[in-house]
């Protein structure tokens, strides 16, 4: 498949999914945004805004953050847990768009 086909297909895959299209862009664009500059518009913890306490995956945009800049141990003082929710969350979107494309192909 030529690289044109293919990224027409991606195209179209990201306009079927728009939300999880949408949300994925924002998080990857806030979060390197953060890494390389100051500015922080990533999306704040709900629970902890209006509850109070911290969730099990508050620090997980920080420890995306940290693992954007290389920094391994931050990112598990950070959450732990992004070294297992990134590795399902890659896995996910490629099986997802797996099966998109097989059933485009037919």
């Amino acid at each position: 498949m030529t690289n044109n086909i293919m990224l027409k297909l991606i195209f179209k895959y990201c306009l079927d999914h728009k939300a999880m299209s949408l949300f994925g862009l924002y998080f990857l664009g806030s979060t390197i945004l953060k890494s390389i500059t100051t500015i922080d518009i990533c999306i704040p913890c709900i629970w902890n805004a209006v509850f109070g306490i911290h969730c099990p995956a508050c620090g997980i945009t920080n420890a995306f953050t940290h693992l954007l800049r290389l920094d391994l141990l931050s990112a598990y003082n950070s959450n732990w847990m992004i070294f297992l929710v990134l590795p399902v969350g890659i896995w996910y979107a490629g099986k997802d768009f797996y099966n998109y494309y097989k059933k485009e192909v037919n």
